[in-house]
């Protein structure tokens, strides 16, 4: 449902495909590849939270009640898979945490439980980089209107 401009040559009488509604032109094409990659590894993130602490490397066997730190990530999942623009900048900032523990218990973890420690940094980058460059348009057109209203 969005309209594109003719970027080259000039269009014939009669032609309307090089005319843009107003509205049309301010609208944000949200991009599908990194909404999906942000819901994917906030899914992947929360499971493995909850394997580590479960049944993986759990800090007492049995596990521990750090399986809760999954519960922030739990949600915010629904306002990520609805790609809910103020959901994903909370869960952005959210997420830095887990990307800090992911880096602490990588390099203090013995082996090979410091593999998970990666792998939680790894997801929770990615997550952020993909609610990153989602946002990016709905931010740039925030901007605009702005300064559009100055």
């Amino acid at each position: 449902m969005t309209a594109r401009v003719q970027s080259c040559g000039a269009a014939e009488a009669g032609d309307a495909s090089h005319h843009v509604a107003p509205a049309a032109a301010s609208a944000v094409v949200p991009n599908r590849p990194a909404a999906f990659g942000a819901a994917a590894t906030l899914v992947a993130l929360a499971l493995l939270c909850v394997a580590w602490e479960w049944w993986l490397a759990p800090l007492r066997p049995g596990g521990t009640a750090l399986v809760l730190k999954a519960l922030p990530l739990a949600l915010a999942l629904p306002g990520v898979l609805r790609r809910r623009v103020y959901t994903l900048q909370w869960a952005s900032m959210l997420v830095l945490f887990y990307f800090a523990e992911g880096i602490v218990r990588g390099m203090t973890d013995p082996a090979p439980h410091d593999r998970l420690g990666w792998i939680e940094a790894a997801l929770a980058l990615g997550f952020y980089v993909c609610a990153l460059v989602y946002l990016a348009p709905f931010k740039r057109r925030a901007r605009a209107a702005r300064r559009s209203r100055a």
